[in-house]
């Protein structure tokens, strides 16, 4: 992302930690916001929701979570089990509960097929033209005008009552989301707590309410319904598990220290608050002036004090890389790797670093970390780009052009990725894996290769 957001964004530096997941102009114009990518606050979300997508007998590999970089108050579902959480939430909500329970309810959207004709039609269409629908339409409840601007250049199945979901779909998923809460041995006073905060907005005018509030339809009868369901519910007086809110204590330091300025981070976490959240706050906030002289040493000591934490030693390997300082970064992005090495964007972080080193005892190294991040996250633009750089310095350029085809299928160029699947085909020996998904791209760019309309993998 640009600097004033995020990181880990520039001609050739794409993404690992809080990054702007792929170009998203329109949803940014409006008040900078964007899809945001960070392994750390995806990891702890999926962690703790996972037990909530298996009760509700769904695959949680198959439901993907994506994070807004929007400070309001918002969850929603959309283009079939895509879950996207704004930032704002993460950082709003009082304990684990209040999320897990908004994500139950969520889960009871998917489970029970809420909009399922309108969801089938966004499922062919990508997470970004998707955030940029979904925003103008949330924004033209409040300004109609700059909706129908933002809803422009998104997909044309945009209905103005897309996200407006029923009274009745609202208790459906609530009491969904209890029932998963419940066999998971969680309580509901999370979704409860929630609600009343933003019943108490219903009042406000619309202008002024979190999106939340516009799109889910919020009633005392609803909250009452909530309330005696929880009161005969033998989980109603679960507490939170310790890990869980340390690590909730984290990501909210961690979006706080990259999404606010200085002042701000200062403010909410000074330097006389020792604990693990405020010092890591104050090191992402530090880099971001940037002042290595301070960030440094603050995440160092973070290091010592849990050296078995991953993300203390990407972002570490992050401060550097962003400074010039590539060869430093290489060595706690390796240990970061190590110590979760089934995390693709530390895998993309590490390839990356790797890749601009440009050492040629260093490609196949990067080629596998690529490799092994793409099987992972395939809708990754950046990992491809830096796959199609590693795979070129490397020599196999026939892999090279097939690399490029996946990224530009995924950017909608569809004219580009047939070309370079085209040389592709002309370069790698018939019959291997990447000689056959040059075929397949070849197929899904046969129709409209002229047009620049986004399209995803099904």
């Amino acid at each position: 992302m640009s600097r004033i957001a995020f990181s880990w964004l520039g001609p050739s530096v794409v993404a690992a930690t809080l990054v702007l997941a792929a170009p998203c102009s329109l949803a940014q114009g409006r008040s900078g916001v964007s899809l945001i990518r960070d392994a750390e606050t995806e990891h702890t979300i999926r962690e703790f929701v996972t037990p909530v997508f298996e009760a509700a007998d769904l695959d949680p590999q198959s439901i993907e979570i994506n994070l807004i970089g929007d400070s309001s108050l918002n969850a929603f579902v959309a283009g079939g089990q895509r879950i996207f959480i704004n930032t704002g939430l993460i950082q709003k909500v009082r304990n684990p509960n209040e999320l897990i329970g908004v994500i139950a309810h969520e889960t009871g959207h998917i489970a029970g097929g809420h909009l399922a004709r309108i969801q089938d039609e966004l499922r062919s269409a990508t997470t970004q033209s998707i955030v940029g629908m979904l925003l103008g339409l949330v924004t033209m409840v409040g300004s109609p005008a700059a909706g129908q601007a933002i809803m422009m250049g998104s997909s044309q199945v945009a209905t103005r009552n897309l996200l407006q979901y029923s009274r009745t779909q609202e208790s459906a998923a609530d009491q969904a989301g209890l029932t998963f809460l419940e066999r998971t041995g969680q309580s509901g006073r999370g979704l409860e707590s929630f609600l009343e905060v933003i019943g108490g907005q219903e009042s406000l005018l619309a202008s002024r309410q979190d999106p939340y509030m516009r799109t889910h339809p919020v009633t005392s009868e609803r909250i009452a319904a909530l309330r005696t369901r929880i009161q005969q519910s033998k989980s109603r007086d679960a507490v939170d598990l310790p890990e869980y809110v340390k690590r909730l204590k984290l990501i909210q330091a961690k979006l706080y220290g990259f999404m606010e300025p200085l002042g701000s981070v200062m403010q909410k976490y000074p330097e006389t608050d020792t604990s693990i959240p405020a010092r890591y706050a104050r090191a992402i906030a530090w880099y971001r002036i940037p002042d290595l002289n301070r960030a440094l040493p603050a995440i160092d000591k973070l290091i010592a004090e849990r050296p078995s934490d991953p993300y203390f030693f990407e972002l570490k390997a992050q401060m550097l890389f962003e400074n010039g300082r590539v060869q430093e970064a290489l060595e706690p992005s390796e240990t970061a790797v190590k110590l979760l090495g089934n995390e693709p964007l530390l895998r993309l972080a590490l390839g990356q670093i790797q890749v601009a080193l440009d050492k040629p005892d260093l490609y196949k190294q990067a080629i596998g970390n690529l490799e092994t991040a793409s099987r992972a996250d395939r809708d990754n633009v950046a990992i491809w780009q830096q796959l199609a750089i590693a795979y070129g310095r490397d020599g196999n350029l026939g892999m090279a052009s097939y690399a490029s085809a996946e990224r530009f299928l995924l950017q909608g160029k569809k004219r580009d990725a047939r070309g370079q699947a085209t040389v592709a085909l002309r370069l790698l020996p018939a019959g291997t894996p990447g000689w056959l998904r040059a075929q397949d791209i070849m197929v899904a760019t046969e129709k409209d290769e002229d047009k620049d309309g986004p399209q995803r993998r099904r």
